[in-house]
């Protein structure tokens, strides 16, 4: 049996990585990075926690930003996915969520042809999680009643 610290963790190359911003700063505790395979979030100072996504179970993206959002040019990415321990994640208060929700949907897409998914075997996926499906075509329909995560995967902060 291999010990722990013997085993060898190839590092991926990081292609995007931001922190949740408090008046448009990058002072807060939480970190967000993408790179080839997975979506990160990283959350905490002295306990912290790690959830990740990989991109190709990522089914839908919506990017919205408040008012106050807009002042300080930030936004929030809602991302849908097949995750089961965790169907939906935000990234609050992010720089430019609208170049990150076009660049996001680039690699997501990249990222299921190169494993050779195709969308409708990723809508299976999520079909077998309860609750209502996103309507793909149309993505500004999606519906405001998605069932809400359990309240241990870390997915969502406290407002």
């Amino acid at each position: 049996m291999a010990r722990i610290d013997k085993i060898e963790v190839v590092e991926k190359e990081i292609l995007w990585a931001d922190r949740k911003r408090i008046l448009g700063m990058p002072i807060s505790f939480t970190r967000y990075s993408i790179d080839e395979e997975r979506l990160y979030v990283k959350k905490g100072l002295l306990r912290t926690e790690l959830n990740e996504i990989l991109l190709y179970r990522i089914l839908d993206v919506r990017s919205t930003q408040t008012l106050w959002q807009r002042i300080f040019g930030v936004g929030t990415l809602t991302l849908y996915s097949a995750d089961q321990s965790c169907p939906q994640l935000l990234l609050k208060n992010i720089k430019r969520p609208e170049k990150l929700h076009r660049y996001l949907s680039d690699v997501i897409e990249k990222n299921r042809q190169s494993k050779g998914i195709a969308g409708r075997e990723i809508v299976g996926m999520a079909a077998m999680r309860p609750g209502p499906m996103p309507d793909h075509d149309h993505p500004e329909n999606l519906p405001d009643d998605l069932p809400e995560p359990p309240e241990d995967c870390g997915c969502h902060e406290e407002q």
